[in-house]
């Protein structure tokens, strides 16, 4: 027992008290009414029609007392009434509150495991089976930053309209907190198109627009689905089902619907094992840079390196970034990585030949960062890497959030040397704005047109047109993905500047890098060295 309950203890024992009192001075007050009532009524008939002794004065006070007496008991009473009415609608609000959501009136997760159990249990009895869907809304938090809270709050109402109007006459609705809701419902086990036209009839209402608050507001969603009767012994298993395949959803684009199958569940583990394994590896500096060739096309010459990240894992060998650096921007790691590496290659370049460059790419979210070109410019500091020999890579995609930010950071770092290119040119929606946005100081073709050159003719028009609008804007272009000599001829002959890829050799590791360096007379020689290697060479001679 609480203390606050055992401070209501002494109050509700001395409310009864006093209430039962109250009905026994009530009863007796009755009681004694009816007697004097009626000793004062016969003795006042007497006095008036028979010429009687008058009534007596104590009598009759005895019944004024009497009458008070009822009336108290009265009030009383109706006071209790009241107070249990008033006790029974807090409860239900009481209750109300604790098993729905009060914005909505749906629902809230714990009921929704409550109900839901029971439900499951009837899907069993009556050889039904039971279907879970989990939504969640795409770029919510976009309407709460640009049009508030209230406007959010109007569009979750509306939202949750619609989702109750989609479901069959019994069903669970809920929502589970932010922008998530639950629903569920009985169906045939051999009649899942039943469920499949809910869910599409969802995805499809969330991604037209919805009118709230004066506003036109355009979101979708992401729906994952999952059925009892498919290796899912309990509803708690169940609504894990649903939430797996809602984010297998929303990973493969958004604005559409998924059944859950055991390879969600499968890939969910290798993330999760992923991401722990993330947290322990930067700081161990178990991501590690390694270094892309750019190739300077007029001269033949090398020119600098893009840097790539590579997590060399200690059981699993090395990693590809396309598996962790996604992990690593959603779980908010992106940030700690990035400077990571840009910490170890600036450290590994310094003795490089200065006419070497290192492109490092910036990840849309790190662009979310006001303080990023303070912090890339601490890391320069820090290392002794001259910021002129540094280029930064935005890409195209990363600019739609805040132009604005992207602005003041790349002005902040272009004020202290370092070059900005623009990645992935030509797969972005305004590209021309952007040019003149921001002041870039070459732009990146990105690989998928360089790749298809020499067979497609859109990708051969793109990459020219491309070339001919850097030339006209004095931008050099780098082309990316560059993969065999004819690649390379080609775009030699349409006048691009530079190119990168594996026709050149694959990445190398920063050991891998300094052997090249060294066979290429690329690396500085420390003063205190230099005439014990000039010996050397005339012994050589």
């Amino acid at each position: 027992m609480s203390l606050d309950q055992e401070a209501d203890v002494p109050t509700h024992s001395g409310r009864g008290r006093q209430d039962l009192v109250t009905g026994a001075i009530s009863v007796a007050a009755i009681l004694m009414f009816v007697g004097t009532g009626s000793s004062v009524l016969s003795t006042t008939l007497q006095y008036y029609f028979e010429d009687g002794a008058p009534t007596d004065r104590t009598l009759v006070i005895a019944l004024l007392l009497n009458v008070a007496l009822i009336l108290f008991g009265w009030r009383r009473h109706n006071a209790l009434r009241d107070e249990v009415r008033v006790r029974a609608a807090a409860e239900e609000r009481a209750h109300l509150l604790a098993s729905r959501d009060p914005l909505t009136g749906f629902l809230n997760r714990r009921s929704l495991a409550e109900e839901g159990a029971a439900m499951f249990v009837r899907a069993q009895r009556r050889r039904k089976a039971m279907v879970l869907m989990m939504l969640d809304l795409d770029h919510f938090k976009t309407i709460n930053d640009m049009h508030g809270h209230a406007v959010g709050d109007a569009l979750l109402r509306a939202v949750a309209a619609e989702i109750a109007s989609a479901m069959p006459p019994i069903a669970l609705t809920a929502r589970l907190g932010g922008d998530e809701f639950s629903c569920g419902f009985l169906f045939d086990p051999a009649q899942p198109d039943t469920v499949e036209r809910i869910a599409e009839r969802l995805v499809g209402r969330m991604s037209q627009p919805f009118d709230v608050e004066g506003l036109r507001l355009h979101i979708s969603c992401s729906l994952g689905v999952a059925r009892s009767d498919f290796e899912c012994p309990s509803i708690d298993a169940l609504i894990r089902s649903a939430d797996i395949a809602m984010y297998a959803a929303k990973k493969s684009g958004r604005n559409r619907f998924a059944w859950f199958d055991q390879s969600m569940e499968r890939e969910l583990q290798t993330r999760n094992e992923l991401e722990n394994g993330l947290r322990t590896a930067i700081p161990r500096q178990e991501i590690v840079p390694y270094f892309e060739q750019q190739i300077d096309l007029t001269t033949n010459r090398l020119h600098g390196f893009e840097v790539l990240a590579r997590w060399e894992h200690p059981t699993r060998g090395t990693i590809s970034p396309e598996l962790f650096i996604p992990i690593a921007e959603e779980t908010g790691m992106i940030a700690e990585l990035s400077l990571s590496i840009m910490r170890q290659s600036f450290l590994a370049a310094r003795d490089w030949d200065p006419s070497l460059s290192i492109s490092i790419n910036i990840s849309p979210w790190q662009l979310r960062d006001a303080w990023l070109a303070q912090k890339i410019i601490k890391v320069l500091t820090e290392t002794g890497f001259p910021a002129n020999r540094l280029e930064v890579e935005i890409t195209e995609s990363s600019l739609f959030d805040n132009l604005a930010l992207a602005q003041s950071i790349v002005g902040s770092l272009k004020n202290q040397g370092v070059r900005i290119a623009l990645d992935d040119f030509g797969t972005g929606y305004s590209s021309l704005a952007h040019l003149r946005a921001l002041p870039f100081d070459r732009i990146k073709i990105d690989k998928s047109f360089v790749m298809s050159l020499n067979e497609n003719a859109d990708s051969a028009a793109i990459v020219n047109a491309i070339i001919s609008l850097g030339a006209s804007l004095n931008l050099p272009i780098t082309a990316e993905g560059v993969e065999d000599a004819a690649i390379e001829e080609r775009l030699r002959g349409v006048g691009c500047a530079k190119a990168q890829g594996w026709y050149y050799g694959k990445p190398l590791s920063i050991t891998g890098v300094r052997r090249l360096l060294a066979e290429r007379r690329l690396l500085q020689i420390p003063a205190s060295s230099a005439p014990a290697e000039a010996a050397g060479q005339r012994l050589a001679g």
